[in-house]
């Protein structure tokens, strides 16, 4: 293939119209401020998608453009160009064609890039384009630590051979980044980073070390090591998170931050005394993501409506129900991030403090120095809030604190474990809430869980099995024959699964004057009666069958959701 020609971008997008001659004009104004590149402006001010940018210079060029999204790449060819200069010339090696590769580029008019990637691959090229997110997605997924962890884990064992090392003293040496354990936990954060994992297990069994990541709430297997190397890990997170390295016996919480990648990851980590060594257990909060939004969580447009209008009340008590990793936490920064501006003070009282937000007040309670929930909640109101978020109302004195606060002028949000919205006030009558405190300041209820959602790259139709048809008939009260079902074949962009990514499934119960009346009433299953009907059969059950029929999640996963109720 001939050597690509230069292209002005901008002149370019103003040739096809994608672009007015305004837009880029202050968009070169922006690039000389900022320094960033022309490409970068043009997306962030909305002037055009990294797909228009991509087919206008295909179409110029008279190159492909291949969607990465739905392109099963070959791992093989992908590693002929090594990973630095695969993020540094933004180039991935896509298909062998009789001799000749097929390179895809985010910026095929890079003279500079594509020399050195001739001078590196010695074999003819042709040039596609390719959208630079698609591509740097594709470049985190495919050069995976794997290898390397596992290198390093034998290296690691090598080095403690049958002698006891004390990894404290290494902790604190000159040149510590090259230790074979801070070499293995550096590899380990950066592959877990990669996958997109929520949590990271180190669990010791009786012969081998296993290290397992949480991609999308379920667990795989990373790698296995020598049961030798369990120890040194453990201590050496333990420094880290400054925790007693004496102690073996009892579990012990802590927290640390690490950079991966130029992101901070904010790490909460557990150990416990298991029969074979202490297992670890980290959970990865990335404080560089996107900011939290409601309507980008899956909550259907109709509710996030309501909810909206809820949080925005000056006072009363919302709650967010659910089991643990339901996605409670990042609901409720969603609607705090909605509700700080100027004008209003927020607090949080949290254990821990998970997402940190500019203009927050954000209080972590430590029990050891019984800076409890409800003591630090006592004092944020003498603080003078205008909205209050309670991590989890845990105990009577807490849920009481909440509702008079709740009662006075404040806004209070928080969480409570509970299977579904309609039973949450009957939950807090139970913790000893006195029955007018519930029907007064609760303003409403939002129940909800995970689902993960199909990989869009391998996504197909298939016909669901007859228990799965006998369920969807039962919920639907119809025959499933005549519609389409999908679910994901497996494939590189999911790593097998069929899966990428989840998203919310939800249920809102408001507190209307005829609810709030009910919740007065001292029969349990009058309130349950009125609130059913106040929802109108919008369940978290509804919900999951929605996204299945809608082709986002599987029918077995909606399943997975309605037989926890079922329990």
């Amino acid at each position: 293939m001939p050597r690509p020609e230069k292209i002005r971008l901008g002149e370019l997008l103003v040739q096809q119209k994608l672009i007015s001659e305004e837009q880029l004009s202050f968009s070169l104004n922006e690039q000389k401020r900022t320094g960033r590149r022309l490409g970068r402006v043009f997306i962030e001010n909305g002037f055009v998608t990294e797909e228009q940018i991509s087919g206008a210079l295909a179409r110029q060029l008279n190159i492909p453009y291949v969607n990465l999204k739905f392109f099963n790449v070959n791992q093989e060819l992908l590693r002929l160009l090594p990973e630095t200069q695969a993020r540094r010339f933004r180039a991935l090696v896509l298909e062998d064609k009789a001799g000749t590769l097929m390179v895809g580029m985010a910026d095929p008019t890079d003279l500079f890039a594509y020399d050195e990637i001739s001078r590196l691959l010695k074999r003819n090229i042709s040039l596609a384009v390719v959208n630079e997110s698609e591509l740097l997605a594709t470049v985190d997924r495919i050069y995976r630590r794997t290898d390397e962890i596992t290198d390093f884990a034998r290296e690691l064992e090598e080095d403690l051979g049958d002698a006891v090392i004390d990894f404290g003293g290494v902790g604190g040496a000159v040149g510590a980044e090259d230790a074979p354990v801070v070499k293995l936990l550096q590899s380990i954060f950066d592959d877990a980073t990669q996958v997109r994992a929520s949590d990271i297990h180190i669990e010791p069994q009786e012969k081998r070390l296993q290290i397992r990541f949480r991609i999308d709430g379920v667990l795989h297997l990373q790698t296995e090591a020598d049961i030798k190397i369990a120890a040194s890990l453990a201590l050496r997170l333990k420094l880290m998170s400054e925790l007693q390295i004496s102690e073996k016996r009892l579990p012990q919480d802590g927290r640390f931050a690490v950079k991966v990648r130029q992101q901070q990851i904010d790490v909460r980590i557990s150990t416990m005394p298991t029969q074979y060594g202490e297992s670890v257990v980290m959970r990865l909060l990335n404080q560089g993501s996107r900011t939290l939004r409601l309507d980008a969580i899956g909550m259907p447009p109709e509710m996030v409506r309501k909810f909206r209008a809820i949080v925005n009340r000056p006072n009363g008590l919302v709650l967010v129900t659910g089991p643990t990793g339901s996605g409670k936490t990042t609901t409720l920064y969603g609607a705090l991030a909605e509700l700080n501006t100027t004008e209003r003070k927020l607090i949080t009282v949290e254990d821990p403090v998970e997402y940190r937000l500019p203009g927050i007040n954000q209080v972590q309670v430590n029990d050891k120095i019984e800076l409890t929930f409800a003591r630090v909640l006592r004092a944020a109101l003498r603080q003078d809030p205008d909205v209050v978020l309670v991590g989890e109302m845990r105990d009577q004195e807490t849920a009481q604190i909440g509702m008079r606060a709740a009662l006075t002028g404040h806004l209070v949000l928080s969480t409570l474990h509970t299977n579904d919205a309609v039973s949450t006030p009957v939950r807090l009558l139970d913790m000893g809430v006195p029955r007018y405190m519930v029907a007064t300041s609760l303003q409403g209820v939002l129940a909800q869980r995970l689902v993960r959602v199909i990989c869009e790259s391998c996504a197909e139709p298939y016909d669901p099995t007859p228990a799965e048809r006998a369920w969807l008939k039962s919920e639907l009260q119809e025959e499933a024959s005549e519609r389409k079902f999908y679910h994901g074949r497996g494939c590189p962009h999911c790593n097998g699964t069929g899966y990428r990514g989840r998203t919310g499934v939800y249920e809102l119960l408001e507190m209307t004057e005829a609810v709030a009346e009910a919740a007065n009433h001292s029969d349990p299953a009058h309130f349950m009666k009125v609130a059913e009907a106040q929802m109108g059969g919008n369940t978290l059950r509804r919900h999951g069958v929605r996204l299945a029929v809608d082709g986002k999640t599987t029918i077995s996963e909606a399943m997975r959701i309605s037989n926890q109720f079922d329990e």
